[in-house]
């Protein structure tokens, strides 16, 4: 129960996490325009790189450390400041390394200064500490105020198409604020350590192996928009922005269980019980393909409608670069479950870091010819094509640890019961009259067809939904 508590409280903020930036872009995409959409999209795929830097890898193995020796609240405490003493040196050199780029670049460098108080946010993150020990709680209902305060603060000060950088900082003081909050509990969770016996260098080296595939991840990730604002225009660069925000707004509710699930099964590793490893492997791979396939086919049948009644006018490319990038809804969340679920905390990190570094160079060669191309069209299709070269390698990697027919077991079931249901749903909104309300009538009949075909094929992960509410009960 813990674990799928933990997921409900990671789901319920990441969602938030997103769907706060999608209940303001609406408002955003019509004050700022296009051109300011895109100009913040570009300058802040940049600053991302220096982000990069100074996280260093943190995030999984600080995650992963933690769940090791959470046991033993003196070691846990003696290897949080290691990590946190390695972070922020680590980030006072990406804080210079970028001070040098703004000597040489002369592009927007308002935006660009706005833009790096992102990267002096990063100094005070330790939300991989609360994963670690799988205290959700804390993270979510504090950064879900700070979320919901620059909600607030952008619709009273953001007001016309000038007010980019105000819009930047804005942002970026709702994450550093969100971080500060979780330093006062600190004090009540760890023990007091002496410096005398900290060694944080111990620490540099397995994380800079953690590190190569966040480059690589990190490649994928922004460097469409980084190339797209080159290659063809900022403006296209925001497209590509707004079409990734509903996407990852899905994805939010997949790969949760990544960051719920990592800690847990390390610790199991921890304890040497490979069964359990696996079992938990087999349930969770079968739970986010039950959910991925309805999000992928649902989102790509309304996308076309969806962009342009959201975004307002001049955001019609987002609809088709939308679709193209639904695909991927399953594809990381895949992924997600045989990399961060199971190669990083059962030791494979060599096998999670070809893999994403295979995706980022597929990335990376995909882009120049098919951004000159097709433009955004390109950049997505290039998308799609890397994530799906590091999910290939990933099941070729554990071919030998895992059972693939116990693996994919009712994949069919998902994938049958999904397609019926993007049919009907895609001719309704392209067919039917576009409104709000049509669209709400569009994804509640898909998820009737889903749902049902679910029943009548039965598949399995109706049962444990059965049996989880039934132990809730009990309880």
């Amino acid at each position: 129960m813990k674990v799928i508590k933990n997921y409900l409280y990671n789901v319920g903020y990441q969602v938030l996490a997103i769907i706060v930036p999608l209940i303001t872009s609406a408002y955003v995409s019509r004050v700022l325009r296009p051109e300011g959409v895109g100009a913040n999209s570009f300058t802040n795929s940049i600053i991302q790189y220096f982000i990069l830097f100074a996280n260093m890898g943190i995030g999984y193995y600080g995650n992963r450390q933690i769940a090791y020796v959470r046991e033993n609240k003196d070691q846990m405490s003696k290897t949080f400041w290691e990590i946190q003493i390695v972070k922020t040196i680590m980030t006072l050199y990406a804080f210079v390394a970028f001070e040098i780029f703004m000597i040489f670049y002369t592009r927007q460098p308002e935006y660009m200064w706005a833009q790096s108080l992102n990267l002096i946010a990063i100094a005070f993150d330790i939300s991989w500490f609360y994963e670690g020990i799988e205290d959700f709680k804390v993270t979510v209902l504090k950064n879900s105020l700070v979320k919901l305060l620059s909600m607030i603060a952008i619709f009273v000060f953001i007001k016309g198409p000038n007010d980019v950088t105000l819009y930047i900082i804005v942002l970026a003081l709702s994450t550093l604020i969100g971080n500060l909050t979780l330093w006062p509990n600190i004090r009540r969770d760890l023990n007091k350590v002496s410096l005398k016996f900290l060694n944080p260098w111990q620490h540099f080296l397995p994380m800079a192996e953690l590190f190569i595939p966040q480059i690589a991840t990190q490649v994928y990730v922004q460097l469409n928009k980084t190339m797209l604002g080159v290659m063809a225009n900022e403006t296209a660069s925001g497209y590509y922005q707004y079409s990734d925000n509903l996407v990852k707004l899905i994805l939010a509710l997949v790969t949760a269980t990544g960051t719920v699930m990592l800690p847990h099964v390390a610790n199991a590793v921890a304890h040497g019980d490979m069964n359990k490893v696996n079992q938990m492997l087999y349930k969770s791979f079968d739970f986010v393909s039950a959910v991925s396939y309805p999000m992928m086919f649902g989102l790509a049948a309304i996308s076309l409608t969806l962009a342009p009644n959201y975004y307002g006018p001049g955001y019609y490319p987002v609809g088709p670069a939308m679709m193209i990038e639904s695909i991927v809804i399953l594809i990381i969340a895949w992924s997600n479950v045989l990399g961060v679920q199971y190669l990083l905390p059962t030791h494979h990190q060599k096998q999670f870091t070809i893999s994403v570094t295979l995706g980022a160079v597929v990335n990376l060669f995909l882009n120049i010819p098919l951004i000159r191309l097709w433009g955004l069209t390109g950049a997505m299709w290039s998308t799609v094509f890397s994530e799906i070269s590091v999910t290939l390698y990933q099941m070729w990697a554990v071919r030998h640890m895992l059972n693939f027919k116990e693996l994919f077991a009712d994949s069919w079931k998902y994938f049958i019961a999904g397609l019926a249901m993007f049919i009907p749903v895609f001719w309704m909104n392209t067919h039917l009259r576009s409104s709000w309300l049509m669209m709400g009538v569009e994804v509640l009949v898909g998820i009737v067809i889903y749902v049902g075909l679910l029943f009548i094929l039965r598949a399995k992960i109706l049962d444990e939904g059965k049996e989880l509410v039934g132990e809730k009960l009990k309880k």
